[in-house]
Order: structure tokens, then sequence, then C-alpha cells
């Protein structure tokens, strides 16, 4: 590749050239065996004499930085190890910029969340084993070699006609889901999702309610808009409408498997959510990621089946049924936002990446996405009844697991530990190899309660996870008789 040496305001070019080349070897950028450029070629690229470049390049051969081959040119000797290049703060004069103070508040996941562990309790992932390498790589090659992809330029903000139409019919069959191609965004995961309706429709200052506990990362994005973020209590039948504040402009909402407690909303608490939205000239953001897995009872009707006024923001992602890396999801709105949803997207980042839309609207259109969730669905099915059934016959005195038969996860309170009692069984358990989650709510206070999620580990390595998490708490928590009553959810 082109390397850049500046010679500006230097004197001792050749010595410039030397010590720059040397440094960017040391420093990993260039790597061993990588061939420098030709004298000749690099002279000219810095209008330098060609004799000022040789004098640099026989100083690197002589003290062993590179060596040279006939008829081949100049390479990076294989006695320095490639490293990677070691990160620089940029010298300036000027004051520190000052960040606005949200930014303060916001936390990253730790490196260790990313990396997981060799038994993966996290919640989010799936089993990257179990996707269908062949037939995506078939369609992403039909899409490379499409005309229409050729041609193109940029896609329109919304999307991919033909995966906008395939989505349609997809949510229509599968979750009753009522929308034409028209009323569809593809979107870059349920984040941009999430962050499109917010620009939408928040001001700064606005009040957006949402569920407590909930899932983190869309608080921090309505927080970094401007946006009140408020909590409302989550019970057994999901969100609790009469908590809702009546400025609240938009609720978000996980009804189809609340995260992460794990429990549905009600008709009942669905159809209050809808009728208080309508009192209040709200909208409704029904994040429905993960519903496709269900492996027991009776499906309930989306929020967004059950709207009849225009009120629900219909949000999904392929991140839990295909993979998190494709980056690819979805958003069903209302004709009255539809327009503005559209001017976000074109001035965020325009359109999502063109040919992965063609793959995925291939892969759906030709079958393969349904016969996909069928074969992962009982994979998955088997994992939860696995972990399920471990939990309550090994931590009957421990934990107190929340009836779920949703999704890729399930979450436990703790009978007796107490929240530092979790959190420290939590970091024990990754030092043993196990990954969990812990519970907190919207204010930072945390819950003894953990959530663990089985997208990501095999059902033959849930036992021995499960038996390494029984030893963090007995070497945390003593067993002790405890009545059996159900613990209410908070």
């Amino acid at each position: 590749m082109a390397f850049h040496i500046s010679l500006v305001d230097r004197n001792d070019l050749s010595g410039e050239i030397y010590r720059q080349i040397r440094q960017a070897i040391l420093d990993g950028r260039l790597r061993p065996g990588e061939r420098l450029p030709p004298t000749r070629e690099l002279a000219a690229g810095l209008t330098v004499a060609r004799s000022t470049v040789t004098v640099a390049y026989e100083s690197l051969l002589a003290e062993g930085f590179a060596t040279s081959h006939t008829g081949a040119g100049t390479f990076v000797s294989h006695q320095f190890e490639a490293k990677r290049p070691a990160s620089k703060t940029r010298r300036s004069t000027v004051r520190a910029f000052q960040v606005r103070g949200v930014w303060e508040t916001i936390t990253l996941p730790p490196p260790e969340f990313f990396h997981g562990a060799p038994f993966d309790f996290r919640t989010g992932f799936t089993d990257a084993s179990l996707f269908p390498h062949r037939a995506w790589r078939r369609v992403v090659a039909r899409a490379l070699r499409s005309r229409e992809i050729a041609a193109s330029g940029y896609e329109l903000p919304a999307g991919n006609w033909d995966l906008r139409a395939a989505i349609s019919r997809h949510i229509g069959i599968s979750r009753s889901v009522s929308g034409s191609p028209d009323d569809v965004i593809v979107t870059n995961g349920t984040q941009q999702a999430l962050d499109i309706i917010a620009r939408v429709l928040l001001e700064p200052g606005d009040v957006i309610a949402v569920e407590d506990p909930g899932y983190r990362p869309p608080r921090y994005l309505f927080k970094t808009l401007g946006a009140r973020v408020i909590g409302v209590p989550v019970d057994s039948e999901g969100l609790v409408v009469e908590a809702l504040p009546a400025e609240a402009k938009a609720v978000y909402v996980t009804p189809s498997h609340q995260y992460p407690l794990g429990v549905a909303m009600s008709l009942s608490r669905r159809r209050a959510l809808l009728a208080w939205a309508e009192r209040n000239n709200a909208v409704v953001i029904e994040d429905d990621y993960d519903s496709e897995f269900r492996f027991g009872g009776r499906p309930l009707e989306p929020l967004q089946t059950l709207d009849t006024t225009g009120r629900v923001v219909y949000v999904g992602t392929f991140s839990k049924t295909l993979l998190p890396t494709l980056r690819l999801g979805f958003m069903v709105v209302p004709p009255s936002l539809r327009e503005a949803a559209h001017k976000v997207k074109h001035v965020t980042d325009w359109h999502t990446a063109t040919i992965a839309q063609s793959a995925l609207a291939q892969f759906i259109d030709e079958g393969a996405f349904a016969r996909h969730i069928r074969r992962v669905s009982r994979i998955y099915s088997e994992r939860h009844e696995v972990l399920t059934t471990a939990i309550k016959r090994n931590f009957v005195d421990d934990l107190d697991l929340v009836p779920s038969s949703t999704g890729l996860h399930v979450a436990a309170y703790a009978r007796a530990a107490s929240v530092d009692d979790i959190e420290a069984i939590a970091s024990r358990a990754f030092d043993l190899g196990v990954a969990i989650q812990t519970v907190s709510r919207v204010d930072g206070k945390r819950q003894a309660a953990i959530v663990l999620g089985y997208g990501a580990i095999e059902a033959a390595r849930i036992a021995e996870g499960l038996r390494r998490l029984r030893r963090c708490f007995d070497e945390r928590v003593p067993r002790r008789p405890k009545r059996r009553e159900r613990c209410r959810l908070r």
C-alpha cells in the first residue's frame, strides 16, 4: 500500500525517511514480510531524488530492519514481530474540548462482555454455528451478480423494496402485524430504529416512559437526545399502565417477552396501554426482539395488531433470528410518521447496506429464512427446557424462576441473597468461566436477580455451567431451608 512519509520542514531527508519507516516497523504498522515501495516510486511520490530514498533503504538494510531480494524488492525483516500499533494521543496547544455532560453518565459494557466465557449465559447472543452459512453465501453471491446492484448508486432511505415487501409478508403471516411495504423501513438493527423514532417525535425535555427494569441501551439513547426518561414498574402482567406519567409523549415496551424479566404483557394490559396512548396522544414503541422463538402457550396479539388508531411503531430485528453481526432490523411506522422517518434515515446514514438487503430479501422469499427459524427453534426449545428444569431442581432454595416460554433468556429472583451477594456471585462465576447478567433499574440501583441466556450455549454444556454457578452460590450464600413461596415481581 502507499506509505505516507512527512518531509514538511525537514532538513535531513534521507534520515527522516529512514526514521519514519523504522518507527512504522517497530509500531507494527508495517508488518514482517511486507513489501516496501520501490525506491523510484517512493522518490516520485515524495518529489525527492531517488538517491535520497536509496540511502534511507541502505540504512534499514544495514540495521536489519529490512531485507532485499534481487528482482523482487525490499521487505520488512521477519525478525521484528508484528504488534498492534500503539495508540498515540495527539499533542495540542488548545484546551481540551468539553463534551456534553450526558456522556459522563453513560457506561460502555466491560470488555469481557464482548468476549463471553466458556459457559456463556449472556443475553442477546445467538449460536453462530447454527447460522446457515452456505445458503447465505449463495444469496450474497447472487446479490453481487445482480445487474440492479451493479448499476445502482444509492438506495432509497426506507430500504430495498424487495426486502420491505418480504418483511411485510413475513411479519404479516408469522405475527399478524398489519403493514404494507410502504410502512416498512429497513434499519441497522433495533437501536437505529429507536433513534429514528425518537428524532421524529421528541424535543429536548420531552418525557419518554420505559420499562423498569428494562433494556439499558434505549434509555441511554433517549437520554442523549435530550429526553427525560422515566421508568415505569413491571409486574407479572407486564408494564403497569396506571403508573405511566401523563406527560409522556412516547412509551417504549417489550410486551411479547419483557427484557429482562421475560414476562408477557397480558391482553387486558395491552388494551389498557393502547387506551392510555389514545387518551394522552402518545406513541407506543413496541420492540418485538425475539418473539419468533415461542416454546409453549398461546401467542398474544402484538400491540400493533390491536392498534386501530395508528399509535404503535413496531420494531423488529434479525440479530436474534440470524446474526447480530449483520446489523439488520426494521420498523413498521404508521402513515402519519412515515415521511419524517424517511427523512431521519436519510440524514443519519442515507440507507442500510444494499447488498445485505438484497441478499436477505432473496433469503426470505425462497423460504430459507422460515426453514432456518423452524430448525433453530427446536434447538433453542431444548436448551430452554434443559435450563429451566435444572434451575428448578438445583436452585430451588436460592432462585425463584420467572415463568417464560418465549425468547432466548430467562430471569430469576434471589430468594435469600442480597444485591451485593448476587453481584459477587456473578463476578466469581465469571472467574470460573460462567458469564451471567444481573438486573438493574432505571435509576442505576441493582436488583437481587440474575438473567440467563441460552442462545449462545449448547444444551450439553448447560449442566456444567450451572454446576459452577451452584458452587458460587454455595460459597457466597449458605443454603438453608426456606418457605417455597413464589416471589412477586416488583
